[in-house]
């Protein structure tokens, strides 16, 4: 009446997962509801599809088996599609569904590609109209019937065996110039046309993706059926990559040194600008091998290879694959890392970690920050390590599973931070997450970190021997680690120390550089164990690790100072240095330095004024948050702590003592507790 017309197609007319599980509890048969939904996908919900399904599964011993695995082309659905449908068409219009079979979707051109004719357009036009199970798809392309395809290409290998390598050729061919990335990989691999196929991952500078693309499992798989016929340096080099992925370098190595030979033998690296390409790829999977085996120089010169090719290469093309040079720059952070060169390594991992190259960075991104993590917790600085190790699992987690592939370095300083803060069963859980992964971005920094962070979970429980054989268990790599060597050698000190043998403990330290932080107080520990109280004090007074290291090397350096008071026999200087570790301690809930320092301390922590301060040390206890902390913290404390300038710190001051009507701080922090903000 309205003068306006409803078109009912197949989209209108198709069953429901609750509808086709009611015509099939009509026939005797019950699906659960995850199997139900998949024969609704598989049938797209075609009403008499379901209906011959459910006969043809009435006949069988196993209905519900059959229902789940049937094969198209053995049903009757193949006979009533085949005679009802396929020879219903004009020869032309056969020959083209039984040639588009092969494919996912298709637009007129690409079948035409198949074909070798120009008709496509009005043929896959008249067929949708015609509901002869051709979807439109939107714009120019279309797509089969999910069932309608298997029973084609099932008929196509019986009429033309033979034929379908050569239609994935053409169409791996067609999409090259004018489809997905994806689509044509699957077609060249499908074609067996290894050559074309890697030549076509490498001119898209697509190789990374291997490493930490959302597709780098289905690539590795893909990749995998690929012969050794194939000899091309396109397949040498989607070989090495994914040798390195699997971590074996000197495979990969090998791969690759074959690759640069047979591009080298076309022309050199400068002068061919068709192959800049093939060489930028070299350059990343260089960078790859200087990070798993912690070679910076290595790193550096292939950034610096990359950075020179990236000139030669469009534009719009490296703008497609950000991933590239995220890659590249984390692969020489990493490496810097492992050196020890700790700011120029944030310089490089921040870089990745700040960018937003959409979810095909965010796996390194998540890393990056993983590894920012890892450097803040060597330097002590517990609380910042933990937040930004945090952001990194959640980066990690954006990308869905499978877990953990790159937040392996983040769970792992979660675990050390937890370790300092005596939740050993937290830190074991974590742990078993990382040993678990299987991430490709696995090297020297995730072995030694991990190694390291066993060992003084270990220790923690007083399984010396243990703590030395993981600490050991580290795989060595190329170039020396100074930090890595250092923390072995620290905890080896420990092991002695917790053994009773100072003496050894503090000859083992000698060779350690003042220079870090975390060495200085070790070996000062050590001499005082050794009953060398002037010496220790020495050691920190030279290197001055409470102000170059955070509250986790701060507080031990303290509590170092304290127990050399109390051995001095100077109470009230021992009680003051005490209070001072604890408040340094508190906001990060370091617990573990505490139980470290020995017997001693108990008294002192146990009896006025000290035992109300020293409350949060035991587990279980409320989380210590900010404003206690901040009733002994000065301004400038503060804002160091928070990274903000003491102007700031002062407006925000003001502003709560506006609010809660005080003017002192103690006048806020007890105002707050009466108001149990606190």
């Amino acid at each position: 009446m309205a003068g306006e017309v409803t078109e009912i197609r197949d989209a209108e007319l198709a069953f429901t997962p609750e509808e086709a599980a009611t015509l099939l509890k009509l026939h005797g048969l019950r699906l659960p509801p995850a199997e139900a939904d998949a024969l609704v996908e598989r049938t797209r919900g075609w009403a008499a599809g379901l209906r011959l399904c459910a006969l043809a599964a009435r006949e069988s011993p196993h209905p519900e088996s059959y229902l789940k695995e049937f094969e198209a082309d053995r049903t009757p659905m193949a006979d009533y599609l085949l005679a009802e449908v396929l020879k219903r068409q004009t020869p032309e219009t056969q020959d083209l569904l039984l040639r588009t079979s092969v494919l996912d979707r298709f637009c007129p051109d690409l079948a035409n590609a198949l074909t070798g004719r120009l008709d496509a357009e009005p043929i896959l036009a008249g067929l949708h109209r015609a509901n002869a199970f051709v979807e439109h798809l939107g714009h120019t392309w279309y797509r089969l019937h999910p069932l309608f395809g298997e029973i084609l290409r099932a008929h196509l290998h019986e009429r033309a065996p033979g034929l379908e390598p050569e239609l994935h050729r053409r169409a791996a061919e067609w999409l090259r110039e004018s489809g997905s990335l994806t689509e044509t990989l699957d077609h060249g691999a499908a074609a067996g046309v290894w050559d074309f196929t890697a030549g076509v991952l490498v001119d898209d500078l697509a190789i990374g993706q291997l490493f930490t693309g959302l597709r780098s499992d289905e690539l590795a798989d893909l990749f995998s059926r690929m012969g050794p016929e194939a000899k091309s340096p396109a397949t040498d080099l989607v070989r090495a990559a994914r040798e390195l992925a699997r971590h074996d370098v000197d495979r990969g190595l090998a791969h690759l040194r074959h690759a640069e030979e047979s591009l080298v033998a076309q022309g050199p690296a400068e002068d061919a600008t068709d192959l800049a390409a093939a060489w930028l790829s070299c350059a990343l999977l260089e960078a790859v091998v200087a990070r798993q085996t912690g070679s910076p120089g290595k790193a550096l010169r292939a950034v610096a290879a990359a950075e020179r090719l990236s000139t030669r290469i469009p534009a719009d093309l490296l703008e497609k694959h950000p991933e590239l040079t995220a890659q590249l720059v984390a692969h020489l952070g990493s490496a810097l890392l492992w050196a020890g060169r700790f700011e120029d390594a944030r310089t490089a991992l921040s870089s990745v970690a700040d960018a937003s190259g959409g979810a095909v960075t965010e796996l390194l991104r998540a890393d990056c920050l993983g590894r920012l993590a890892l450097i803040d917790c060597l330097n002590g600085w517990t609380g910042r390590a933990e937040r930004t190790a945090l952001a990194a699992t959640a980066a990690a987690e954006r990308c869905g599973p499978p877990q953990p592939s790159g937040c392996g370095v983040g769970r792992l300083v979660l675990a050390a931070v937890a370790v300092d803060r005596d939740d050993l069963a937290s830190a074991e859980s974590l742990l078993e997450t990382v040993d678990g992964s299987e991430s490709m971005l696995r090297d020297p920094v995730l072995d030694a970190g991990q190694a390291l962070t066993t060992a003084r979970l270990l220790l923690a429980r007083d399984r010396t021997r243990a703590a030395l054989r993981a600490v050991r268990a580290s795989v060595p790599a190329e170039v020396a680690s100074p930090w890595a060597e250092a923390c072995t050698t620290l905890i080896t000190s420990d092991v002695h120390l917790a053994e009773g043998r100072p003496q050894e403990a503090a000859e083992l330290l000698r060779s350690l550089p003042e220079d870090q932080p975390a060495c200085a107080v070790g070996a000062a520990r050590a001499q005082l164990a050794a009953g060398r109280a002037d010496a220790a004090l020495d050691l920190l007074d030279r290197a001055h690790p409470e102000e170059r290291g955070g509250p986790a090397v701060s507080v031990r350096a303290t509590l170092v100072r304290a127990q050399a008071a109390h051995q001095a026999g100077d109470p009230a200087a021992t009680r003051r240095l005490l209070a001072r570790a604890l408040h340094q301690a508190r906001r990060d809930e370091l617990r573990r330095p505490f139980y470290e320092a020995g017997p001693w301390i108990r008294p002192f922590l146990a009896a006025p004024p000290l035992r109300e301060l020293a409350g949060w040390l035991q587990p279980g206890t409320a989380h210590p948050q900010a404003a206690p902390a901040a009733e002994m913290m000065s301004t400038e404390e503060i804002a160091a702590d928070l990274y903000v300038s003491v102007n700031t710190v002062k407006t925000h001051l003001k502003s709560a003592y506006r609010k809660l009507a005080v003017n002192r701080r103690n006048d806020a922090v007890r105002r707050a507790r009466e108001l149990r903000l606190l």
